[in-house]
């Protein structure tokens, strides 16, 4: 196995055990409080970090077990590296001061918004560049615009909101409007960001192979 399928692989590791470990946590909390541990499984999926850890998960073991698959394309790498350096980078910002978990929800905690995100970050600057546009950057809007039709939808259902600036019983239809337009645009300059990264890689890398040619002729 290449040193980056390896990345890849270790990536998918530490975000399946995240997963599991932050389930069974949850699972253990609620089942405490009286629900049932179906009900603890549908909150458990009401969260957008483990939506975005989920796909962490599928798309690096894609990017390990079969690399040529259309899952480990360049399309789904980057919409997947863009979600989760957003989610890495709103909780270090807006949330790590507010939320000081302990024991092995501390664990937890730290392997879906820190180790993930790095891990998957990495992993993706290691992977081959130049198979990106910039028209794909628009494909990093479809997490956060699904995502808010998603929790509405379960909201509508349940009457709970995993986030605030999502609780249409608590904002108003401007409010909410801006929330959407901010996450969604937030998605897509890191996005374009990355396509920026992707393509300067690549033309470093097809620089350093035409030089590397040239001296050996």
């Amino acid at each position: 196995m290449s040193l980056r399928r390896s990345m890849a692989f270790i990536t998918a590791v530490a975000a399946w055990a995240a997963l599991g470990l932050q389930l069974v946590l949850l699972i253990g909390q609620m089942t405490g409080n009286g629900a049932s541990v179906v009900e603890a499984v549908w909150r458990f999926f009401g969260f957008f970090t483990i939506i975005m850890n989920l796909m962490v998960a599928v798309v690096a073991s894609a990017m390990s077990l079969k690399p040529s698959s259309a899952v480990a394309g360049p399309r789904p790498r980057l919409v997947t590296a863009a979600a989760i350096v957003f989610g890495g980078l709103v909780y270090s910002v807006a949330l790590r001061a507010i939320w000081q978990p302990t024991g092995w929800q501390a664990v937890a905690d730290h392997a879906l918004h820190d180790a993930t995100p790095v891990l998957f970050f990495v992993t993706w600057l290691a992977w081959e560049h130049g198979g990106l546009k910039w028209r794909d950057a628009l494909w990093a809007a479809i997490p956060p615009l699904a995502y808010c039709a998603y929790a509405f939808a379960r909201g509508a259902a349940d009457g709970w909101y995993a986030y605030w600036f999502l609780n249409p019983e608590a904002l108003n239809i401007k409010q909410l409007s801006a929330s959407i337009v901010l996450l969604t645009a937030a998605f897509l300059v890191i996005a374009v960001t990355l396509v920026a990264v992707d393509r300067f890689l690549a033309r470093g890398r097809s620089e350093a192979v035409r030089q590397s040619g040239s001296r050996s002729l």
